[in-house]
């Protein structure tokens, strides 16, 4: 059984870097064809594709996010991370890890954006 689990704070103040990990469980990182996504859900909003790591370790972005977003891997603990600069509290929402295709998903994590 797939499980992906996303962690980090849930709370970061404006101007400062939000950074969130996901942990896979129940197969590789490395699994052929597998892109593992970030995508976000912002309060009255609909799901945002942020962007994401494929299983070679190649990344992608969306424009939206491309000029302060960071995605990377960590092969040996199966994780990945999502790092957002510069944030606002426009970037409060609930913070997904997911493989979509596979329908491989987090339970999702609220951060909120405030001093």
């Amino acid at each position: 059984q797939v499980q992906l689990q996303e962690s980090g704070p849930g709370l970061v103040k404006p101007s400062q870097t939000l950074s969130l990990t996901c942990t896979i469980s129940g197969t590789s990182i490395t699994t052929d064809y597998c892109n593992w996504s970030w995508i976000r859900q912002s309060p009255g909003k609909g799901l945002e594709w942020m962007g994401a790591i494929t299983y070679d370790g190649s990344t992608g972005y969306s424009p939206s996010f491309k000029s302060r977003t960071s995605i990377f891997r960590d092969t040996a603990k199966n994780q990945f991370t999502l790092q957002l600069s510069s944030v606002t509290p426009e970037d409060t929402a609930v913070y997904y890890c997911a493989e979509a295709s596979r329908d491989y998903w987090g339970k999702g994590t609220l951060v909120t954006v405030s001093s």
